[in-house]
């Protein structure tokens, strides 16, 4: 089936961001004077994928008034509310009666690639649940987070660790045991899904940046 909806994650508080957050929510934050969600957005409309959900919690009604249904993208966005925050799990599995296709992509509202999201509808799960796409390690993150192989397979530790993106593709069935309503975080997930071999990694090319941090809203857009 193909990858036809993207959920975006915009729940967090956005702490790293300090004063910034503090009457604007971290995805309305301009990135080269554009919104940090604004970008993904135009990217996803670009790669001609219509339906977007996004998980809303801290300021949430602002992102909603600001993007509204998504139409002046020709995009379909609907909007899942969360309170409290669910984190990126919990976020997701509480989406996921939104979320028309099976496979279906998540990305961070907070990150910023070059990468082409047409690209998507390329990923073959096959027997795996989830892939994860990865990508050299920033300075902020010089260990990296997962060591992946010349076939995909990762581990927690090993000598070409690189860096999470922030974006994945999943199948449904990979959040099946992440309870309802409950706070649950990906990385714990991730954990024990690879420990069954049920998740590939495929690193991107492509220009990555994390923009967490204020100083990080400086970073150039060219690779």
């Amino acid at each position: 089936m193909p990858k036809s909806t993207i959920m975006i994650l915009a729940a967090g508080r956005g702490l790293r961001m300090a004063e910034l957050t503090k009457s604007i929510p971290k995805p309305l934050i301009k990135f080269h004077d554009k919104p940090l969600i604004v970008w993904h957005l135009e990217k996803i409309a670009a790669a001609k994928i219509k339906n977007v959900v996004i998980n809303l919690s801290y300021l949430g009604n602002q992102i909603q008034n600001y993007l509204g249904n998504g139409s002046q993208w020709d995009l379909n966005i609907q909007y899942s509310e969360e309170n409290p925050v669910l984190e990126t799990a919990g976020g997701i599995k509480k989406a996921i009666p939104l979320i028309k296709s099976d496979p279906f992509i998540v990305i961070n509202s907070d990150i910023f690639t070059n990468y082409d999201y047409s690209n998507f509808h390329k990923c073959d799960l096959k027997s795996k649940e989830a892939n994860l796409f990865f990508t050299n390690n920033p300075s902020h993150n010089k260990s990296g987070d997962y060591h992946i192989d010349s076939n995909g397979n990762l581990s927690k530790s090993g000598l070409n660790m690189k860096t999470f993106c922030g974006i994945g593709v999943y199948k449904k069935n990979f959040f099946n045991d992440v309870s309802t309503n409950i706070p649950s975080k990906l990385s714990g997930l991730f954990d024990e899904k690879i420990k069954n071999g049920l998740i590939q990694g495929q690193m991107i090319d492509d220009l990555w940046l994390d923009i967490g941090t204020p100083e990080r809203l400086l970073s150039p857009i060219v690779k």
